[in-house]
């Protein structure tokens, strides 16, 4: 097992805990006081991007690994010579060709296009606590910079003041509060969807969604994710709690109505009750019963209103990847997003999650394969999202070269959530009267804030940025999290528009597989991305014979 490092001297950076491929800690806790490269990338946005202590040190690579399958064997190439992509007016001169000028905007969608400023989207922030106490950042944060949030599972079912009329949601005031505070900074750019499982279908979600917010929403259907093969989780510590979400028709285990269970809650032998959704399509025992049920779904869907609808699938095997695509294509939906193990959840069972599925690069892989033979037979092949471990502008390059031209965009889970946090527990120390409303969790801040300055406007690389885009009187309103939330995004985009001019397309549009060689003979089998010194190598010997 490749055991990736702890900490990057060049950068400055360090995980708390264990890291894995996509540099964050595999136990993200919202009270982190850093610093792995996304905890800092928040405060320090494209400083980020580049070695510290500047005309002291000289730097070197430290990372270079070729072991195993994964998204880190995939490397990138460059050219030397030419240009495509530039924007209208720009010419090939080298005063254009250069990287702010990479435009990494973004289009998804089949009939009503969806712009977005960055090739990125959230994950389904759904029913987990953590998604509710910090989503005023998130999704703020995600308006501002321009990209797709996804309101995740559950969020109505588990909502005790949400009300049911007819055995169907009548109100859903946690719904509502998530879609009203992205709406309020939506400028054109992003979309909010909200995702459907098999308790948000049975309790109405979706007809509740398009009653009260028409088209504006971007409707989701959910097949699985890659950190679970089973339903989504919360975990709640409160005996009421628990009584209200199995009435509410969650499997809830224990029974928190068993008189036993119940005796050894009152005694402390048990603690907590994991709240679990169902698995979907159990009535459904051959490939023509899931094609069948998937299109009824979807014309459902449309026949209340949905223009746009979209699909998350899990990391299952080959089958159920060829049906999620192919039935996305026959459906016409906007977005299919392909979650791939290695990716992470608020709550799913560890060695579940540590063992099941496809990991991200093979199935990102078998994606494309499959995507290109529909494509092949002229079937128009849905927009692509991939999924699964991703948290640094190498990854998002690399996952939309892999897919390319399929992928329009990388959907990240949790590496947009550490600015929220991070936002949250800086405000709390300047506000401590707010600080339980702001959930935040340091009284004071830390040295490694402290680094940065003392005020906000020191502390935010961002914070004038976003100031000129709201204005100063709505950048007293704003959480400090989408104010991080901008810096992440930031050194995101610019890192980005860097490997774009590298491999000189100055359009996202314009990026290929030809972009990207295997570092190992295992990832070009799987992937059918050429080795490294075969990469080109035709063109090589014909420039050598000439």
């Amino acid at each position: 097992m490749i055991q990736w490092p702890k900490s990057n001297d060049a950068l400055g950076t360090m995980n708390r805990g264990n890291p894995c491929e996509s540099g964050l800690c595999t136990l993200c806790s919202s009270d982190c006081k850093g610093k792995c490269e996304t905890w800092m990338s928040s405060l320090r946005g494209r400083k980020m991007l580049y070695p510290r202590k500047f005309g002291k040190i000289t730097s070197g690579s430290g990372n270079v690994t070729s072991l195993g399958l994964g998204y880190h064997a995939l490397r990138i190439q460059g050219y030397a010579y030419g240009s495509t992509g530039l924007s209208a007016g720009m010419t090939k001169d080298p005063d254009d060709c250069v990287f702010p000028n990479a435009n990494t905007e973004t289009i998804f969608g089949n009939e009503v296009k969806v712009k977005c400023r960055v090739p990125i989207m959230t994950g389904a922030l759904g029913s987990t606590f953590i998604a509710a106490k910090y989503w005023k950042s998130f999704a703020t944060g995600a308006a501002i910079a321009g990209f797709p949030i996804v309101v995740g599972e559950n969020v109505v079912g588990v909502d005790k003041e949400s009300k049911m009329a007819g055995g169907k949601i009548s109100t859903a005031p946690e719904l509502d509060r998530r879609i009203d505070i992205y709406r309020r900074y939506y400028d054109g750019h992003g979309a909010i969807f909200v995702q459907l499982n098999v308790e948000d279908t049975r309790n109405g979600v979706a007809q509740y969604v398009i009653d009260k917010y028409g088209d504006d929403v971007i409707i989701e259907l959910k097949w699985g994710q890659g950190a679970k093969v089973i339903g989504g989780e919360i975990q709640v510590t409160s005996l009421d709690y628990a009584i209200f979400l199995k009435e509410r028709g969650y499997v809830v285990d224990p029974d928190p109505t068993d008189p036993t269970v119940q005796a050894a809650f009152e005694r402390r032998a048990i603690t907590a009750f994991a709240r679990h959704s169902r698995l979907g399509a159990t009535d459904l025992d051959t490939v023509g019963q899931v094609r069948e049920s998937f299109m009824q779904s979807v014309d459902y869907l449309r026949s209340i209103g949905f223009k746009r609808i979209s699909l998350k699938t899990g990391s299952y095997g080959m089958e159920a990847l060829a049906m999620a695509i192919r039935y996305s294509a026959d459906a016409k939906l906007d977005l299919l997003t392909i979650d791939g193990s290695g990716g992470g959840t608020g709550m799913s069972p560890w060695n579940m999650m540590e063992h099941w599925g496809v990991p991200s690069l093979a199935l990102h892989a078998k994606a494309y394969d499959y995507c290109k033979i529909i494509d092949d037979q002229g079937i128009k092949v849905p927009d692509i999202s991939f999924a699964g471990g991703f948290a640094r502008e190498d990854h998002v390059f690399k996952a939309l070269a892999l897919g390319a031209p399929y992928t329009k965009l990388v959907c990240m889970g949790r590496a947009p959530m550490i600015p929220g946090y991070l936002g949250s527990n800086i405000e709390g120390t300047f506000y401590p009267e707010r600080r339980s409303e702001l959930n935040g969790n340091w009284d004071e801040l830390p040295q490694t804030v402290k680094s940065f300055g003392k005020y906000p406007e020191e502390i935010f690389s961002a914070w004038e940025d976003v100031k000129q885009k709201v204005g100063a009187e709505e950048m007293k309103k704003l959480p400090f999290g989408a104010v991080a939330m901008a810096g992440y995004v930031d050194k995101l985009s610019c890192g980005l528009q860097q490997l774009m001019a590298g491999v000189r397309k100055f359009n996202l549009s314009e990026i290929t597989r030809a972009e990207l060689f295997s570092a190992n003979r295992e990832t070009e089998k799987e992937t059918g991305i050429p080795f490294m010194t075969e990469a080109q190598s035709e063109s090589a010997e014909e420039i050598l014979k000439a």
